[in-house]
């Protein structure tokens, strides 16, 4: 499909750059940009010559700003509920690519911004990001995966003290990074490279070895430890008995980089 409000581009590495591209709203999440998100990570989860993906937002000022308040104002509950539900299942699609996925979060993620965030892999963020759950100032609450991600990430205290305050988090991009919100603050002009410097440095690794890690920390977080560590075992033997694995071994036993086929 054509894409409106964001941006596209897939490179010879294998890394999909997806930018939500509404800079005149903040990047706001309107119906039509999760639209374009689900066709886009939906092309990156069917096309095998794509690895990874990186996902920001156009401009210096903010990542994804929040939802499209115009359009959160006249929903009825009904149509708020399946407006919920379908962002959900758009981020879960994110959230379970099986492919590493960085959030270069170059500004303001607030409300969506911070729920879209949460569901990548990853997150490094310019000096001059903010984050936040605001919802409950305009009395709803987050309804794209923020009351389950945000705990996940940084712990029930930590999670209700800013979903119930609704205020950001504190000072600047450092404080996320010391909660676990984030995983690394990088100056805003090394973001793009920083992030996808990482990317290629995951995409080194076998990538049955990297999917089959993505899906049993989601089995785990899912169904509990006792099923998360029946899961590893099991993805451990199918990992031992592929083709990556023999190379892997006999890579690191001849003193050379591995040539990972993916199988």
């Amino acid at each position: 499909m054509p894409y409106s409000h964001i941006l596209y581009e897939a490179d010879d590495a294998g890394i999909a750059l997806v930018t939500v591209n509404r800079p005149e709203k903040r990047n706001a999440l309107s119906g039509a940009v999760v639209g374009e998100l689900k066709d886009a990570f939906e092309r990156i989860a069917a096309d095998p010559r794509l690895r990874g993906a990186i996902l920001t937002g156009a401009g210096e000022k903010a990542f994804v700003a929040g939802a499209d308040i115009n359009e959160l104002a006249v929903l009825t509950p009904v149509e708020a509920r399946a407006y919920a539900l379908r962002g959900q299942d758009v981020f879960r699609r994110i959230e379970t690519l099986g492919k590493p996925t960085v959030a270069a979060v170059n500004g303001h993620a607030l409300g969506g911004g911070l729920e879209l965030a949460m569901a990548c892999s990853v997150r490094f963020a310019a000096e001059n990001a903010q984050f936040g759950q605001p919802e409950v100032k305009l009395g709803i609450i987050p309804g794209y995966g923020g009351t389950q991600r945000l705990p996940r990430l940084v712990g029930r205290g930590r999670a209700l003290q800013l979903l119930l305050s609704g205020d950001p988090v504190d000072a600047d991009a450092a404080e996320a990074l010391r909660i676990g919100l984030v995983n690394a603050v990088v100056p805003q002009a090394e973001l793009p490279g920083y992030s996808r410097a990482w990317l290629l440095k995951a995409l080194a690794n076998a990538p049955l070895a990297l999917g089959l890690a993505l899906e049993a920390v989601d089995v785990g977080l899912d169904a509990g430890l006792e099923q998360g560590l029946r899961f590893e075992a099991s993805a451990f033997g199918v990992c031992a008995a592929s083709e990556d694995c023999r190379e892997g071994t006999r890579a690191f036993l001849e003193k050379r980089r591995p040539a990972f086929a993916g199988k």
